[in-house]
């Protein structure tokens, strides 16, 4: 019974097909006439391709209802509409093929204006058909709705006359993938050569082919639903005519179980035959049935065995292969129009499939031309378009150089790794696997890596593994890879990622250990990685410099020195005693035949560790226990600095002398080696090589070595020709200020200031003119105008000072009367161009008063001469009878002048002294207190001095400086000048100090915690204000 009601029902169903199938077949026919019929129109061609397309769209879709399982109840009416409007669109499209030379326009409107209606129809017959009439196959339904609302909103008649005139005014046809004219041009003469061929009958076949094709999408992960209508549908038809040139598939091709074409037929004892996996799954949920029935016969079976159909295979197979390369032909016709969305990805996904198959499918991909059409499809905006376009290269390059190698050349790589950025993970994931796959490359790795930017994202993707760990899992592997290329070790460490730079140069080969070192001295380390370079590389560099050949002891000297400059890596580099090894090339490695001087190397790199203030004498520096302080090791450094020696080495050993000097136990060697030898000598010599950077380290040292041996270097400078002169620029031909000038000026600066004979070499060299106008320029071009400006200028300040403590020698004096030092020094003052030339300013001011005592003289008085005295606050104006004036000063008691004596009241400078007292800078203040007090020596008029500075509210600004800062040596210059306000000063002086509330604290504390002099200071003045009981008053009283 139950067989009985299955044979019928299994009857049924068979009709059913068969009528479905009838219905199919003619509606395909039909669309098969209507397609010919269409390419043979040239009038508006480009709209009837359109409207073909539309129809050979919709053909797909009436296929899947002929083979298709779940074939809808209403399936037969749907059919029997579609054929209405076929036919009637059939019958206007053969009207128009037969009659076009002879239609006028208003008859070609009307054509076009019954088929769209037609076309419009066929959409909404088509946007009836339920879901379940595709079954699994989403892609499918979606390509079928997508094509409906195509169709429903189609238009053409608007369109009629439009495409003449645009081929009239440009010289291209634009498409999607803006394919010049001339390669369009190619494309369709293929495709129509093939469209001559065509025969109608064909049709009906293929839709079984498109249908094992569509089978196959379901399983791509590039079908997300995220597919987008395309621009315009026409560009089907570009794909029409190879699908229809395709070989027909056979009914005996299908698994009449599946309904999909077999890989693996199978034939069961009663003659049919099935797909392998498909019968052994149906005969296995058989097991329990006492018979069992063949599942399209309905015969009885005698046994399960399965026999293999051979030459069905062998058939199908075939039919596939020569299949194949027409659909290769169709999809690169789709990609190169590219004119829908749809259109591409159902093309791509093809190829996906078709390269699936057999590896010989990807020689044909790659030799008709597509790969370059893929790279066009990279830019599409449709994001499931680039992900199959990406899995699709992906494909290509699978075990295949030739492939590789064509994607290397017409693809642009940097596009792929742009999309390892994007926000969609579908597209970041195809393009890492694509990246991947393209380097195991040699060739490629090289085209990677020479992507601006390109091994950057990697290192990025590969960081960001909390975010999107698959990428970052592929990006360290595609990283691995690109390694296989030196070079792209270095860009990888020059974007941050060090490790396979410091792997290869422990674990590499020579030749791969010098390329790596090489490298290490060229990239520059950034702040947060040279501790651990210096770690990792180390060791490894050191054992090259011991073991290696002269390349690859040359590329570790440049490594090591890179990394020595760091200071921090000193003590890593110590630890791994680089000391022993580079002394030891210093003075006893003697190799002429190398490339590079592994001296000047050493020593460079000495200099960069002892810069760093590591301790001398904690390590040994040769097998014989000497430290860098030692006299021996000293000695031969010092006595190298020589002209004879390379300008480099040179400038090594002089900083590495500039380290060692700094330490109070290696200094006095430092200076007496440097006494006894030559070496100041030819210091003096090397600051006016030619090779500026000796010359500033020259003058560096020499500076340093002027507060221990002063007085020799001047003497020695003064014994060199052309010296000192030609340490100050001329100002007329020096266009920038340098930094060779700035401490050339400054060595001069420091030197002894009371060498007379440094001071009379600058005199009498004619330097005072050239020093007083680089001045003047320098204050009107202001700091701003280099770097080294302000120290330049400070240099040449302090230059003016020292001939201030001179004087006494006439022809210091006379220039310093000639260029008005006074005036200079309180012009400086008062501009404050720095706290330094403030400080300088103020020390030359108070040298310059000490000698105003001697140097003011009062008048020369002459018996025929009646004078007048006239008093004033400043002076006392003495006329002569004949009306001759001059000024007697109140403080020196004589004619006084700024220019002529220097006095400070008459270069009206006191009130910036003053005003230099509230200053921050300890030194500015010490040195205005110096000035001030030359105004309070014992050898001038103290009573008017202090009624002078009383007027000017002096004591306060000294009180002030009490008050305010707790330096021994403000205090002692300050309570000194205090205590003479009390002892010499009238009762209001005495009265402001007195009713200071806060200076008593201060002098007590000065009392208490000072040191012995500023104590006895403090305790002077507290006895005079009676803050403590005066003993020598005091009676005493004996028994």
């Amino acid at each position: 019974m139950f067989v009985g009601h299955k044979n019928s029902y299994e009857s049924h169903s068979r009709e059913e097909t068969n009528l479905n199938g009838i219905l199919g077949g003619a509606l395909l026919r039909a669309i098969s006439e209507i397609l010919k019929s269409l390419l043979c129109i040239e009038t508006e061609k480009e709209i009837f391709i359109e409207i073909g397309c539309y129809f050979y769209r919709a053909s797909m879709v009436i296929m899947e209802l002929q083979i298709n399982r779940n074939t809808p109840a209403n399936a037969i009416e749907i059919l029997q509409s579609l054929s209405r409007r076929v036919e009637s669109a059939k019958s206007f499209t053969a009207q128009i093929e037969k009659n076009a030379q002879k239609m006028v326009v208003s008859d070609v409107q009307n054509v076009v204006h019954h088929i769209e209606s037609a076309v419009r129809n066929i959409g909404e017959n088509l946007s009836i058909l339920p879901s379940l009439t595709y079954g699994s196959q989403d892609y499918v339904e979606r390509a079928a709705k997508a094509l409906s609302e195509e169709m429903k909103d189609a238009s053409f008649l608007g369109r009629l006359g439009q495409n003449s005139e645009m081929k009239q005014r440009h010289h291209h046809v634009l498409s999607s993938g803006d394919f010049k004219r001339g390669e369009r041009k190619q494309i369709d003469e293929d495709l129509y050569s093939v469209d001559v061929e065509v025969s109608a009958a064909n049709i009906p076949f293929s839709e079984t082919s498109q249908t094992y094709v569509s089978d196959t999408l379901e399983s791509s992960p590039m079908v997300n639903g995220n597919v987008s209508k395309g621009s315009s549908a026409g560009s089907s038809l570009t794909a029409l005519p190879q699908f229809a040139h395709m070989e027909p598939l056979y009914e005996t091709f299908f698994c009449p179980l599946s309904k999909t074409v077999m890989e693996d037929p199978v034939t069961l004892d009663s003659g049919v035959t099935y797909e392998r996996k498909e019968i052994t799954e149906w005969l296995e949920r058989q097991e329990d049935s006492e018979e069992i029935f063949c599942p399209k016969s309905g015969q009885k079976l005698k046994s399960k065995n399965l026999s293999a159909n051979v030459a069905l295979k062998a058939t199908i197979d075939e039919w596939k292969e020569r299949n194949e390369a027409a659909r290769i032909k169709v999809a690169r016709a789709a990609l190169s129009l590219a004119s829908s969305d749809n259109m591409v990805l159902e093309a791509l996904i093809d190829m996906q499939t078709v390269c699936k198959t057999k590896a010989y499918n990807k020689v044909q991909v790659r030799n008709i031309g597509m790969i370059p059409l893929l790279g066009k499809c990279l830019q599409f905006r449709n994001r499931s378009v680039r992900c199959a376009t990406l899995e699709l290269l992906k494909q290509l390059a699978e075990d295949d150089e030739n492939g590789k190698e064509v994607i290397a050349k017409t693809v642009d790589i940097s596009v792929i790794i742009k999309m390892l950025s994007s926000g969609h993970k579908p597209i970041r994931h195809a393009s890492v696997l694509a990246l991947l796959e393209l380097s195991t490359s040699k060739f490629l790795c090289g085209e990677i890596g020479s992507v601006a930017g390109g091994i950057l994202m990697l290192i990025t993707a590969k960081y960001r593994e909390s975010s999107d760990a698959f990428t970052s899992e592929k990006a360290n592997e595609i990283l691995k890879n690109l390694e296989l290329l030196p070079n792209n070790i270095k860009l990888m460490a020059e974007n941050g990622y060090w490790e396979p730079l410091l792997t290869h140069l422990v674990e590499g080969s020579e030749e791969m250990r010098t390329e790596m070192a090489s490298y290490l001295g060229e990239i520059v380390l950034g702040p947060d990685i040279k501790n651990y370079v210096a770690e990792r590389a180390s060791p490894a560099l050191i054992k090259m410099v011991q073991n290696g050949k002269s390349l690859s002891r040359n590329a570790a000297f440049r490594a090591l020195k890179q990394i020595s400059c760091y200071h921090p890596n000193a003590a890593i580099l110590v630890e791994a005693g680089i000391m022993l090894l580079m002394v030891d090339e210093m003075f006893t490695r003697t190799i002429h035949n190398e490339t590079m001087n592994s001296k000047t190397e050493a020593t460079a790199i000495l200099a960069n560790i002892l810069e760093s203030g590591l301790d001398v004498e904690s390590f040994q520096v040769n097998a014989h226990g000497h430290t860098m302080a030692s006299d021996y090791i000293l000695y031969n450094i010092i006595i190298g600095i020589k002209n004879s020696t390379p300008d480099e080495l040179n400038i090594n050993l002089i900083r590495i002398v500039l380290c060692l000097i700094k330490f109070p136990k290696v200094s006095s060697t430092v200076v007496s080696v440097i006494k006894e030898s030559e070496a100041s000598y030819n210091l003096i010599e090397l600051i006016n090589n030619p090779n500026e950077e000796i010359g500033i380290a020259s003058f560096k040292l020499l500076t340093i070595l002027s507060s221990f041996m002063g007085h020799t270097l001047s003497d020695r400078l003064c014994k060199t020709r052309g010296q000192p002169e030609s340490l100050i620029p001329n100002p007329d031909e020096t266009t920038r200020i340098t930094e060779k000038h700035a401490v050339s000026v400054n060595f001069l600066a420091k030197l002894p200031h009371k060498n007379l004979t440094l001071n009379l070499a600058l005199v009498n060299g004619n330097v005072i003119p050239v020093i007083m106008k680089s001045i003047s320029q320098t204050q009107v071009a202001g700091a701003r105008s280099s770097r080294h400006a302000g120290t330049y200028f400070e240099g040449l300040v302090g230059i003016l000072v020292r001939l201030t403590t001179t004087l006494y020698d006439h022809q210091i004096l006379f220039t310093a009367r000639t260029y008005n030092f006074a005036s200079v020094f309180a012009e400086l003052l008062t501009r404050s161009f720095s706290d330094e030339v403030q400080r300088l300013s103020a020390i030359g001011l108070e040298n310059l008063s000490m000698q105003s005592i001697s140097l003011s003289r009062p008048p020369q008085k002459k018996k025929t001469k009646f004078l007048k005295i006239v008093f004033s606050r400043k002076c006392i104006s003495i006329k002569r009878s004949k009306g001759e004036e001059f000024s007697l000063c109140p403080v020196h008691r004589g004619v006084c002048s700024a220019q002529e004596t220097f006095c400070l009241l008459d270069a009206e400078v006191v009130d910036q002294l003053l005003a230099c007292l509230d200053h921050e800078n300890v030194g500015v203040i010490e040195a205005a207190l110096s000035a001030l007090s030359t105004l309070l020596d014992d050898r001038v008029n103290v009573d008017q001095s202090i009624s002078f500075l009383s007027e000017k509210r002096a004591i306060h600004h000294v009180l002030n400086v009490v008050k305010e800062h707790r330096e021994e040596v403000l205090w002692q210059k300050a309570f000194w000048m205090i205590e003479k306000f009390l002892i010499e000063g009238r009762e209001d002086s005495v009265s402001n100090i007195s009713q200071d509330r806060l200076f008593p604290a201060t002098l007590v504390s000065a009392f208490h915690h000072g040191d012995d002099r500023t104590r006895q200071m403090a305790e002077k003045i507290l006895r005079h204000l009676n803050r403590i009981p005066n003993f020598a008053n005091t009676v005493t009283f004996t028994m």
